[in-house]
């Protein structure tokens, strides 16, 4: 292909891309990501207060809550094969028609998770199957989260990126809100005895409606430009997760290492903050809950200024900023939370949630920006998913600590900072690189017409 009929696109917009399409693969992509962060925080806030007396009863207290946060830890601790299976597909096969079976395979698994029989009906049978189903999660999110990205990145001009970039992080706090408000709603309409009877199953059961929804709307959108590109000019990796490991292994460590904090804090503040605060700080579980939920209403306005600003100044250092901004609130919010009070609650989700939030917006566009086309999609899910797995015990070794100091004020800050020094150090890193930028032909001008109409 030569330089005559290729385009930058840090220099134009794709061309022949109209701004509908554009929504709609940005709602597309955005949709699955809720369906996927509904899904895990479901299972973390189930964790958190349900899953030990259900299903790990004869555990003891601390035993059954230890044996919950395990159960989340599984499903990351297989996660990195699902990524290099589903990386692999989407590299070869496609975006879109990875994702379909992604996003299958974690709606049918979640929505199973609320047909299991508890450990009072059939003793260790329920608990297997919950962490088998917790496993098939786990493979259905190594390819979920870096194809999300590129479905909306790939549309987007580069000039761009960031904020596209920045568009499915949304789905977290949309997911983080929407299982809250479950969960708060429950107590509304239930009795506590018919909650942990039958009405915990509830939630689980929603995630196969919002199923058929993430898959309507994915059915309904094309393959990105970018890999149609790649099969047009025969240009796909015969083993793409191979070539990441040769020709880009400096760039994918520093993407493990920038991931570290946005996926990390979320396992702190809403899984193992959960427990502690009803357990140790005295905290009602409505009251995180509603904590929670008013830090992921303001992530929903602050996650595409962040992308806006990701624009300006680069996601490399939207992300170095936010690891700054929390190692140095990390200390003082944990001191703080100790006296209880629920302002002071809402504060620390609010600054504890926000800062981190900073890394999390910007963290899309910095992997993007690191790796071809040709092999992005296997760099971005397996990356992603060992820094999910490396942060997957982020709440049992926070518990373990916890429990070793007394319940210490900062043992939960010595995990964040942790977190913090080691995504900053990568974001520092990723600045210093050229961002890998795709080239497409240009269409001809029938096509372009074609597109428009």
């Amino acid at each position: 292909m030569s330089s005559s009929d290729t385009l930058t696109f840090s220099e134009t917009d794709r061309p022949g891309i109209t701004p509908g399409t554009a929504r709609r693969v940005t709602i597309a992509s955005f949709v699955g990501t809720s369906l996927e962060s509904y899904d895990f925080y479901l299972f973390a806030y189930f964790s958190a207060f349900f899953v030990g007396p259900l299903f790990f009863a004869p555990l003891g207290s601390f035993g059954e809550v230890l044996a919950a946060f395990l159960t989340i830890a599984a499903g990351f601790v297989i996660r990195p094969l699902g990524a290099i299976v589903f990386g692999h597909l989407g590299d070869r096969i496609g975006r879109r028609a990875t994702l379909l079976i992604t996003i299958s395979i974690m709606g049918v698994s979640t929505g199973l998770v609320g047909l299991l029989p508890t450990y009072a009906v059939a003793g260790w049978f329920g608990a297997i199957a919950l962490v088998l189903l917790r496993l098939i999660q786990g493979l259905s999110l190594g390819g979920e989260w870096g194809g999300s990205i590129l479905l909306a990145t790939e549309y987007a001009n580069p000039k761009r990126r960031g904020f596209y970039a920045s568009l499915p992080q949304l789905g977290s706090p949309v997911g983080s809100i929407l299982s809250a408000v479950v969960f708060i709603a429950l107590p509304l309409m239930l009795t506590q005895a018919q909650i942990a009877e039958w009405g915990w199953r509830i939630p689980f059961l929603t995630a196969i409606p919002l199923l058929l929804v993430s898959l309507y709307l994915r059915w309904s959108i094309d393959e990105t430009p970018v890999f149609k590109n790649l099969v047009a000019t025969n240009s796909r990796d015969r083993f793409p997760l191979a070539d990441v490991l040769r020709n880009s292994p400096i760039p994918f460590l520093i993407a493990i290492g920038a991931a570290v904090l946005g996926i990390g804090s979320y396992s702190l503040m809403n899984t193992y903050m959960v427990n502690y605060g009803t357990a140790t700080l005295g905290f009602s579980f409505n009251d995180l809950l509603i904590a929670t939920t008013i830090g992921g209403l303001l992530q929903l306005v602050t996650i595409p200024l962040f992308g806006v600003w990701a624009n300006r100044i680069g996601s490399a250092r939207v992300v170095a900023i936010g690891a700054v901004g929390t190692l140095l609130i990390t200390f003082p919010m944990y001191w703080f939370l100790q006296f209880a009070t629920f302002p002071i609650l809402v504060g620390t989700m609010i600054i504890g949630g926000i800062l981190p939030t900073l890394s999390w917006a910007g963290l899309g566009g910095l992997m993007a920006d690191l790796f071809p086309s040709r092999n992005r999609y296997s760099a971005l899910s397996v990356a992603y998913s060992i820094a999910a797995l490396l942060t997957a015990f982020i709440p049992a070794i926070t518990l373990t600590l916890g429990h070793a100091t007394g319940n210490a004020w900062w043992h939960p800050g010595i995990i964040l900072a942790i977190m913090s020094v080691i995504t900053l150090v990568a974001a520092g890193f990723a600045a210093r690189r050229k961002p890998i930028i795709d080239e497409l032909p240009i269409p001809a001008p029938a096509e372009t017409a074609a597109a428009t109409a």
